[in-house]
């Protein structure tokens, strides 16, 4: 896999997931901090769902994230965002008609809802 075809997804405990840029986009916050200039609304903490909260990162050119490929999450463990990088590719396969399950453990359930909310998938 190509550098230019991979995003490095890093934990808040240091795992570092390398998955397909395509799989990456299943996420709308992900396809919107590696393929868009300008600014964009992040929550203070994912915590947090108030705009209050908020704060907006405005670069002038794109993203950090766009030139370096990776992106660092420092509230998401390495168990929960690898279940997310999971989930992505299963949501692929699911879009191109290959039905399968799932499967979610219950201890992480609620640290994983909260990071999909925030990755917007």
């Amino acid at each position: 896999m190509k550098k230019e075809e991979a995003v490095k997804l890093i934990s808040s405990d240091g795992f570092e997931f390398v998955v397909d840029r395509k799989a990456a986009m299943v996420s709308n916050t992900l396809r919107n901090m590696l393929t868009s200039p300008g600014k964009f609304l992040v929550p203070y903490s994912i915590h947090s769902f108030f705009v209050p909260n908020s704060f907006i990162y405005s670069l002038p050119g794109s993203f950090a994230e766009t030139q370096r490929g990776e992106v660092r999450f420092p509230e998401i463990t390495g168990a929960v965002l690898e279940k997310i990088c999971q989930y992505f590719y299963w949501s692929l396969q699911y879009s191109s008609g290959k039905e399968t399950e799932f499967h979610i453990d219950p201890e992480i359930t609620l640290d994983l809802m909260m990071a999909a909310n925030f990755l917007d998938t």
